[in-house]
């Protein structure tokens, strides 16, 4: 099967673009001018020379050697923690903000979470010197105040939104809003592979950097091009976009993707969409939403502020319903667990989104010949209060 958007921009039955009417002229300029933009040469070398030069790519691919004995496979971590800003959000912003100053646009807006996002993009516009504001959730500025103060110190404006449960899903609402206001001069640089068409097919497309690495980078050190699996987390979905990009329609290869369950997917505090989810439409896109019979949003609930979303991105919906990916729901106390575990294990602390792909390692029954790629979507500095705050949810990993 193709798991890639159709002409009309969709996946199977997710996907489209629903949006308000002021923007509909913005959005079907976008849908016209970016794939001619971003398939082009000149484009795609001054792309990749900030890749090279300012992000530092190609992040490593890193064999695990403790992780691997444990869980009996082969174990290699994609290094997306290792770029400039310290996640993989800055692929996105770079390739965006391009393709913004191509476009004729002067402001830019975003959303945020965990802060990565916003930081990514406050330090392209910085590197570009254009105008830039941020929204973000007021629960999210208090819990990852070290990525707000950073956004402010890069010159980005940050708006703290205080409607809802005042998270992710609340300030993509807010950015969207103010997109209308302002539809001619502003670039909405989306965060994730979710919001109306084009942006699914142009984040994933700008983060499949990753899995275009991983494919010589496998060449290189174990003489073939391909893992027997792939891991992620997903929230919204770009860094698993990113790693699967090159290996959607390779069935040599499993995917399992790691989602936020909070204190349970069969609770009423989880962001688990894909367990939970039924079709409805959010932010521009149909797509699998929390929601009640009455097609409410309903309010996701994580400890991690990258994955605390109420929907996922149309490609994740389309290739799950296809039984193309396992998601694996891990709660919050596991992906805490994770977390140490790399940490103590390898040395390497991982951002929490992180941590539930590394917690999903337990559930999967591995072969000691299985090569395995797991995508570190990010570092944990901005975490590290949170791993404090709940270290007797670690186990023996947490007795320090």
């Amino acid at each position: 099967m193709n798991y890639q958007v159709d002409e009309k921009g969709y996946y199977g039955e997710f996907g489209g673009a629903y949006v308000p009417e002021i923007l509909y002229a913005t959005v079907r300029n976008l849908q016209e001018q970016y794939r001619g933009i971003v398939e082009s040469q000149e484009f795609k070398q001054e792309y990749h020379a900030l890749l090279k030069d300012y992000v530092g790519r190609p992040s490593p691919l890193y064999f695990a050697r403790r992780m691997s004995e444990k869980y009996g496979c082969q174990l290699y971590l994609k290094r997306e923690d290792l770029n400039h800003t310290g996640a993989h959000k800055i692929n996105n912003t770079i390739g965006q903000i391009l393709l913004a100053k191509k476009m004729g646009k002067t402001r830019i807006i975003a959303e945020t979470g965990a802060g990565q996002h916003g930081v990514a993009t406050a330090t392209v516009c910085a590197l570009m010197g254009m105008q830039c504001e941020v929204f973000m959730g007021a629960t999210d500025v208090e819990r990852q105040h070290t990525n707000v103060e950073r956004m402010k110190m890069l010159g980005a404006q940050v708006h703290p939104v205080r409607t809802g449960n005042m998270t992710l899903s609340d300030a993509c609402s807010e950015a969207i809003r103010d997109w209308c206001c302002h539809p001619a001069d502003t670039f909405y640089i989306v965060g994730s592979t979710m919001g109306p068409h084009p942006y699914p097919d142009l984040v994933a497309r700008m983060q499949s950097v990753i899995s275009e690495e991983i494919k010589w980078q496998l060449e290189e050190k174990i003489g073939r091009d391909y893992p027997d699996y792939l891991m992620a987390c997903i929230g919204g979905g770009s860094n698993a976009a990113g790693t699967i990009y090159h290996y959607m329609d390779d069935e040599r290869v499993k995917i399992v993707l790691a989602e936020a369950g909070g204190h349970g997917w069969d609770t009423d505090y989880t962001a688990a969409t894909i367990h939970r989810g039924t079709t409805g439409i959010l932010h521009g896109a149909k797509m699998l939403v929390m929601q009640d019979n009455d097609g409410q949003i309903q309010e996701a609930f994580t400890i991690s502020a990258g994955l605390d979303y109420p929907g996922v991105g149309p490609m994740h919906c389309n290739m799950a319903r296809q039984g193309r990916t396992q998601v694996l729901s891990i709660n919050d106390d596991e992906a805490i667990r994770g977390g140490y575990e790399l940490t103590r294990m390898e040395g390497i602390i991982p951002a929490i989104e992180s941590a539930h792909a590394i917690a999903a390692l337990a559930k999967v029954p591995f072969k000691k010949d299985d090569v395995v790629v797991l995508t570190v979507s990010g570092r944990g500095d901005k975490d590290v209060e949170t791993y404090l705050k709940n270290k007797q949810l670690a186990g023996d990993y947490g007795n320090f």
